[in-house]
């Protein structure tokens, strides 16, 4: 996948993994349910670690080190 393509992906996998948790806000017993939130959340983190690793920092959350070094690579949008 090309930046853009992957950008996408991890959009469409993220809004899934927001939908699927408000789901299980009221339904916490469906465990189906339980085991597509854990399949989609694989695959985000997977997304999420591809593109950093490819393209540079895309969440500041995981920052490990002393500097703001994230802010010197292009912004996903540039």
């Amino acid at each position: 996948m090309n930046q853009k393509q992957l950008l996408m992906y991890i959009t469409q996998v993220s809004f899934a993994l927001t939908e699927v948790n408000l789901y299980l806000d009221t339904h916490p017993c469906d465990q189906e349910a339980m085991e597509y939130y854990q399949e989609v959340r694989k695959l985000r983190q997977e997304a999420l670690d591809k593109y950093q690793c490819e393209f540079g920092p895309l969440l500041n959350d995981g920052n490990n080190s002393d500097s703001w070094e994230w802010v010197n690579t292009p912004w996903p949008w540039q």
